[in-house]
Formats: structure tokens, C-alpha cells, sequence
């Protein structure tokens, strides 16, 4: 069924113009796909398209820790080597993927002491990275892949559970050395759209910038779904990353569908990559969009992911698919057509004025030419010449680094993807306060929170707004989840409310609030709110299948574990095992996991908790056991809560 419905759904290229590479030139991007060196060595087909259309490559298995170093000081660069050679002879860069990962990093490094394993870490970057330094093919790394678990907490990884936190900054530290000319990237999915995980990783980025640690480069991984709906805040993440400094990029895009393949199915997978090459499109950090593969005869999704394939732009057939249009027509054009400029925004408002910055605001403006709006530049008034303040990708900003007791006159200009520029809002007036010596003085206490609009996934709070009197001015709020030692931060906010996202479903919370002035003081604890996300079963059953993907002398990956709703729709499952003696866990995916004695519970995260009648869904942890314990978990069980 499935290759009859291909053979019907080929397409060809509404402007049969050029290749993918080149439109994306005209852009001044790259485009990108993912190579495996089996089908490269083997298949015609298949180097003769990731040749022409292709101007950046991404090593699928070959660079990464298990295939270059497995054991411990042997290294062996075959694949990596035919990758960048076969670069090299069709004028491509390459990205190499990837130095430190939780997943396919051999037993032998997952034992090792803190000491030596910072040893090995540090010893293996500077050869691989090193052996390609002078080499101008390859121009970038995945440094640190896939560091935070959804809900913005660090992931419980072997590396952060050996070395802690400061494994990332060292992991960078080390590939700066090793080639001071390469970008330097942190990767991870689902963080293309605006939550606590992107959040996190925003933060975290922006920290170690402060502290010169040389991250140049952030890597959305974009493995989308048709089913679970488009992040449609990219474009304004996007640009909130780059607006730190670094640069930009898709790195792992694929868009999946549920068997069996339609037509309409299709349509929506080619609006998604639309979707995508369309926001890089419009800011101008975002380099270019690598495509993890490019034909469905070699995707992972079906191994991965049961019942769902068809998630690139070719089929097994190397026939090209309604997608591989619609990412050619959207990087074709590299001058962009769109000249119409936003309108014009409302009349800022000030308000938090205080001797060193001041918080505006303002009506949006729309976009109609068809690049969207991407955000607005900041003016002060002073004549011929009026200095930028600032940019926002939202309606409002908070301005820092004014002068005391000044008198400023402000406009706002929104601008769309393609650069044009609004006419000029009308002028807002304020005067920065005198200031009056260092402020000591924390804001006072923000009022108890309270909840609304919880849902699986998400929940709106506020609070009574808290005040400043230490000359600052009162800057915003951070919250926090009550977790004990350590309180995770959710989010923060200008205002006196916040709706949090990426929260897991069936679970209950303790939040609170502190506010936070212009000089940083931070006010006392809010009183807990408690509530407990949605997330209970529909009345489908749900089962549980566990495959073990790799084991060695002290420890195991399980992976998938997958989870198929029964014979109705579920929105939540819960997994539950039993260790054996002795064993524990050192690291998940795609999961938030809990462990009592030899107990562990599993629940689903945001994005694969909704499952339709027999659809299913999967994550996967590793395991550390005693050396020569051959043993495995046992006693699977799921339930819909």
C-alpha cells in the first residue's frame, strides 16, 4: 500500500529552476542533510543527490564517540574520514556531529571516575576535533548534545551525574583549543518553540557567554510531528537566541506522519517545511536548515517511532515528495519579494522608570507582505542622527544602561522578515530618576500566586504585585518550583503573571515567586501554589514493550520502550519496572523518570503523551549495573492514570 500511495504522490518542483544548494546560496544559507556512509559508499542514487543538492553535511552515525574512539585510546576515523573527503570533492562543509552525548558514548566512559572521565572527555576532543582543525571542510561541532530533559532541569546523564554542570563549559573549553577557528554548538530537541526547555537552554547559553565560554552557535534539532501541531513561535525563538549573539541553525530537521502515507498527510508535512525554511529564512543569525537524511528508505523514524514514517523530502524510491517542493520554493528567490512595511506601532508607554533604565510598551503592528513580523528597533530622539536603544521581538522592552536624571524621547520601528521598516511610532517622554547611591534594598514580597487554566502541559499564575522603594526600580519576577536543595527555575516575567508551558502532565507542583529589582536584589519566597497538571486517561488501556539496544560489562541502554494506547485515545501513560540488585539508573529520554528502592515509575513528557488508538510512543534511559552482572530490568507495566 504504502509504495502504491508513492508512486501516486510524486511530485516535481514548481520552479524546476535550480537545486536546493544553490537557492539557498541566493539566501546566503546553507542547506543541509545528514549522511550515512553505507548508502554513500554503496548507492549512486544516493551520492548523487547528497552531492547537487546539498551544500552542508552532517556525519548521521560516523563522528560520534562509539564510531571514532570505542575503546579506550583507539581511535579509528574510516566514516568520518569518507565524509569529509566526499565533502571535500563536491565544495560542502561539513558539521560534526557529535562530541559529548548521553546516547552511543561506549561503556567504557560511562564507568570511569570523575577525575578520568573529565581526562577522557578532554583527551578524546582534542583528537577528534584536532585531527580536523586544519582541515577548512569542517567548520563546526555539536559540542554538548541534548543536556536538559523537557522540563528544563539538567539531564541525569552519566556525564552531569559524574562532573556535574560544569561538564558543558569544560566540553567547550576543550574544542576551542582543539580549533580555535571552529563554531562551537549546543544542541537539543524540542526546544524550536518558546518553553521551559528552550528557556533553560536560553539561560543556561546566555550564562556561559558571560563567563567566556565559547559558545558560538545554538542547534535546533526540529524532529516534528504532523499530529502534535507546529511550533509557530520558531521564528520569534529564533531570533530571542540570537539576539544573545550567537548564531542560529536547524540541525536535525524531519517531519513524521502516522502510517499509512496520504495525500493530505503530505500537504501538511510540506507546510511544516515550509514552515521552517520560512523562519530561518527571516532572521538573519539563522545560517541554514540540515535535514536529518533526505530519503525515507534510510530515515530513523520507523525504528524509532512505531506506526510513523515518511518523514523526509524523498521517498524509498528517491522520488522527490510534495516536501522537496515546498523547501525548494521556499529558499528559490534569494532576494526577497516582500516590500511592504509593517504598520506603524502605538504610542510607546513607559513605566519602571529608575535612574538606569526604564520598561516600554506599546501596540503591536502587523505585517501583510508575507515575510512576517520580526520584531521592533528602539530609537532615542536627538536630531540628525537618533542611536538604536535596543530591539525587541515583542511588543515591549526593558531599556538598561541609561544615564540618571535624563530626559529621553523615545519612538519604536517594526521591522518584517525581509527588513522593511515602519514609519516611526509617536514619541514617549520620561526622565530617569536621580539615583542616589548603590541600591540594597530587595523589592518587597510578591503576593501568594494563584493558578488558572491548568492543563496537561501548562498553567497561568498571579500574584499581587510587589514594590521597590531601593531607587532600582522594580525589574520582574522569577519563578520557581519547591524541590527541595535545589528549586528549579520555570520562568520569569515583567509582570505580575506568567503562563508556564512544558510542565509534565499528571503532576503536581509547588511554585513560587520572588521579585527581582534593577540591581538585582531578589525579594523574599512568595507563599506555595500548589496544583497538579491534567493529564488522566481517557479510558484507553495502554502496553509497554522494552527493547534492549546495547549492553557491556557494567551497564545497559534500553531503548525504545515503547508504549501503544490500546483501543481508545489516551493523554497520559505512566511505565513502571523493576531494577535489579544493585542496579541503577544513569541517564533518559523522552521521559521523566522516578526511582524508589528498585521501583521506577516513568512518565510521559509533553510531546508523546497523547496517543491515539494504537498509536505509540517511546522513550528509552541507560542503566549502571556491577561489573560481570548480567542481569536487566524486568516487570513492565503502563497504565493511563
Amino acid at each position: 500500500m504504502a509504495s502504491a500511495a508513492a508512486s501516486v504522490l510524486i511530485a516535481t518542483p514548481a520552479h524546476a529552476d535550480g537545486t536546493l544548494r544553490g537557492h539557498a546560496a541566493e539566501r546566503g544559507k546553507f542547506i543541509g542533510a545528514a549522511i550515512a556512509t553505507g548508502p554513500l559508499a554503496n548507492e549512486t542514487a544516493y551520492r548523487n543527490i547528497a552531492s547537487t543538492e546539498f551544500s552542508q553535511i552532517t556525519a548521521e552515525n560516523a563522528m560520534k564517540w562509539e564510531s571514532t574512539e570505542p575503546n579506550d585510546n583507539q581511535y579509528t576515523f574510516t566514516g568520518a574520514d569518507q565524509i569529509v573527503n566526499f565533502a571535500t570533492q563536491n565544495n560542502q562543509q561539513v558539521h560534526g556531529h557529535t562530541l559529548v552525548w548521553h546516547s552511543q558514548t561506549p561503556g567504557w566512559v560511562q564507568g570511569l571516575s570523575a577525575t578520568n572521565m573529565r581526562a577522557a572527555m578532554n583527551e578524546h576532543i582534542a583528537t577528534v576535533v584536532g585531527r580536523y582543525a586544519n582541515n577548512a571542510t569542517v567548520v563546526s561541532w555539536d559540542v554538548v548534545n541534548e543536556a536538559f530533559n523537557e522540563d528544563g532541569t539538567f539531564r541525569q546523564s552519566f556525564w552531569f551525574n559524574t562532573l556535574g554542570q560544569s561538564y558543558i563549559a569544560d566540553a567547550f573549553r576543550a574544542a576551542r583549543a582543539a580549533d580555535p577557528d571552529a563554531r562551537l554548538c549546543i544542541n537539543d530537541y524540542n526546544v524550536e518553540g518558546i518553553n521551559a526547555k528552550s528557556t533553560a537552554m536560553f539561560n543556561l547559553v546566555q550564562s556561559l557567554r558571560s563567563q567566556n565560554v565559547p559558545v558560538d552557535c545554538v542547534g535546533f534539532q526540529s524532529h516534528l510531528a504532523i499530529q502534535f501541531g507546529f511550533p509557530n513561535d520558531i521564528q520569534q525563538n529564533l531570533q530571542r537566541f540570537a539576539n544573545l549573539g550567537v548564531q542560529v541553525r536547524i540541525t536535525e530537521l524531519d517531519v513524521r506522519m502516522q502510517t499509512p502515507r496520504t495525500a493530505a498527510k503530505d500537504t501538511t508535512q510540506a507546510q511544516y517545511y515550509t514552515n521552517v525554511i520560512n523562519a530561518c529564512n527571516a532572521v538573519t543569525a539563522c545560517a541554514g536548515v540540515t535535514i536529518w537524511g533526505f530519503t525515507d528508505k534510510y530515515s530513523w523514524v520507523p525504528d524509532t517511532f512505531s506506526g510513523e514514517g515518511f518523514a523526509l523530502i524523498y521517498d524509498n524510491n528517491y522520488a522527490i515528495k510534495p516536501a522537496y517542493t515546498a523547501v525548494h520554493n521556499a529558499l528559490d528567490g534569494g532576494t526577497p519579494t516582500d516590500t511592504t512595511p509593517p504598520t506603524t506601532p502605538g504610542t510607546p508607554t513607559a513605566s519602571n522608570v529608575t535612574s538606569t533604565g526604564a520598561t516600554l510598551s506599546w501596540t503591536a503592528s502587523t505585517d501583510s507582505g508575507g515575510s512576517g513580523l520580526a520584531g521592533y528597533n528602539v530609537y532615542r530622539e536627538q536630531g540628525a542622527t537618533d542611536p538604536q536603544l535596543g530591539t525587541s521581538t515583542t511588543n515591549s522592552i526593558t531599556l538598561t544602561g541609561l544615564t540618571a536624571n535624563t530626559q529621553y524621547q523615545v519612538y519604536v520601528r517594526a521591522r518584517d522578515g525581509a527588513g522593511n521598516l515602519s514609519g516611526n511610532s509617536a514619541l514617549v517622554t520620561f526622565t530617569t530618576t536621580t539615583g542616589g547611591g548603590t541600591d540594597t534594598t530587595p523589592p518587597t514580597t510578591p503576593g501568594t500566586p494563584t493558578a488558572t487554566n491548568v492543563t496537561s502541559t501548562g498553567a497561568t499564575l498571579t500574584w499581587t504585585a510587589s514594590t521597590d522603594s531601593g531607587g532600582s526600580g522594580l525589574a520582574g519576577y522569577n519563578v520557581y518550583r519547591e524541590q527541595g536543595a535545589t528549586d528549579p527555575q520555570l520562568g520569569t516575567s515583567t509582570t505580575n503573571s506568567i503562563t508556564l508551558t512544558g510542565l509534565t502532565a499528571n503532576t503536581q507542583y509547588q511554585v513560587y515567586v520572588r521579585a527581582r529589582d534593577g540591581a538585582g536584589n531578589l525579594s523574599g519566597n512568595s507563599a506555595l501554589v500548589t496544583f497538579t497538571t491534567t493529564g488522566g486517561g481517557t479510558g484507553g488501556a495502554c502496553t509497554v514493550v522494552a527493547t534492549t539496544q546495547n549492553t557491556w560489562n557494567n551497564g545497559y541502554v534500553i531503548q525504545p520502550v515503547t508504549v501503544t494506547a490500546g483501543g481508545a485515545p489516551i493523554t497520559s501513560w505512566t511505565v513502571t519496572f523493576t531494577l535489579p540488585a544493585g542496579h541503577t539508573i544513569s541517564g533518559s529520554w523522552n521521559t521523566v523518570l522516578t526511582v524508589s528502592g528498585q521501583t521506577v515509575t516513568a512518565k510521559n513528557v509533553g510531546h508523546n503523551g497523547n496517543l491515539p488508538a494504537g498509536g505509540s510512543g517511546n522513550f528509552g534511559f541507560q542503566g549502571a549495573r556491577p561489573n560481570g552482572n548480567t542481569a536487566l530490568p524486568t516487570g513492565y507495566t503502563c497504565t493511563t492514570p
